[in-house]
């Protein structure tokens, strides 16, 4: 629940620093309030960053007020959602069937869904990090997925937003473990799937964190909302 109208200067900052040498390494995808979706995916044509929304409804269509369904996100020129974060699971009891609902409904509306899996610290702390992520993932990715039209982002819950991250070694071990369950379900679909890390990512621990086997890329919180952090992590791929 971040930006306003005056936040388009800051994302024409972060087209400005999308230089040829990022375009080549590096997709921009930025997620913005669902009132700014339009605006903004007017803004990026021609930039080459993409605009997703931030969540959206099972439905197409309903008595559902101050929902917005996938089709409506698609109609602003976006081209991704994020389901199934762990604020909407925490703050708004979403469930695993609920973000499955969600992955059909944006697969519906022509959108990439970005689904999150994580563990909050309580269930790490109790060594049942990697069987609650499994769980998450077999629960809230439906069968057809592949790797056009689902991003999979862990986030450890208890690290977005407190300047704390897991180790290296934490990290590989959970996405390892995320890439031979989608291997497992899906073959080859599963291997080219793009699996993202997101949990207090930064410009001074972008480098390693990004450069981690099965870390394809960062779901970016804070750091996000300015530009030269959030170009300073883009560039740990140069």
């Amino acid at each position: 629940m971040h930006g306003v109208k005056a936040s388009v200067a800051e994302f024409g900052r972060i087209a400005e620093g999308y230089d040829a040498g990022l375009k080549a390494k590096v997709d921009l995808l930025i997620c913005p309030p669902a009132t700014l979706m339009s605006t903004l995916a007017v803004v990026a044509l021609g930039t080459r960053i993409g605009i997703g929304g931030q969540d959206c409804h099972a439905k197409p269509s309903g008595a559902y007020t101050g929902d917005i369904a996938a089709e409506m996100i698609a109609d602003t020129g976006a081209t991704a959602v994020i389901l199934g974060h762990s604020e909407r699971r925490a703050d708004h009891g979403e469930t695993d069937a609920m973000a499955r609902a969600k992955v059909l409904a944006a697969w519906r509306a022509g959108l990439v869904a970005i689904l999150c899996v994580g563990e909050t610290h309580a269930e790490r702390d109790e060594f049942r990090a990697l069987d609650v992520v499994r769980t998450q993932l077999a629960g809230s990715l439906p069968d057809g997925a592949t790797a056009a039209n689902v991003v999979i982002a862990y986030e450890p819950v208890w690290a977005i937003g407190t300047g704390r991250t897991p180790t290296i070694d934490d990290i590989a071990e959970m996405h390892g473990v995320l890439r031979e369950e989608l291997i497992a379900r899906f073959g080859d679909e599963g291997a080219g799937m793009r699996l993202l890390y997101g949990g207090s990512v930064k410009p001074e621990n972008a480098g390693e964190i990004l450069h981690v086997p099965n870390v394809d890329g960062a779901l970016v919180g804070g750091a996000s909302l300015k530009a030269e952090s959030f170009i300073a992590i883009a560039r740990a791929y140069l």
